[in-house]
């Protein structure tokens, strides 16, 4: 399946416990249908001592995040966008469905 969401974009959640939060993509999961936002849905992981981390504890994280629940900011208006594919000077690029431009 094509995802429309890639590393490094600026999307906003619509749909979920964190819904209107804006952020960066750090890492998509393609066979999971996931991303990683960047400060959106933290959790708690409880972490052992180890060579890294002597103490341990509790440090917060990000969890992944279902594609379904994401929309991709328009660059030009700041508002969610759909994205579409189109040949444009003989190269397959992604558009903003909302203000026509390539992203």
């Amino acid at each position: 399946m094509k995802l429309k969401i890639k590393t490094g974009d600026t999307v906003k959640v619509i749909a979920g416990d964190h819904k209107g939060s804006e952020g960066k993509v750090l890492k998509v999961d393609r066979e999971k249908n996931k991303a990683i936002v960047e400060g959106i849905n933290m959790v708690s992981k409880h972490e052992k001592p180890s060579a890294q981390n002597p103490q341990g504890g509790i440090t917060k994280k990000e969890a992944p995040m279902h594609i379904s629940n994401l929309s991709l900011i328009d660059p030009k208006s700041g508002d969610a966008t759909r994205v579409g594919y189109e040949v444009r000077d003989g190269k397959k690029v992604r558009f903003s469905k909302k203000s026509n431009e390539v992203i």
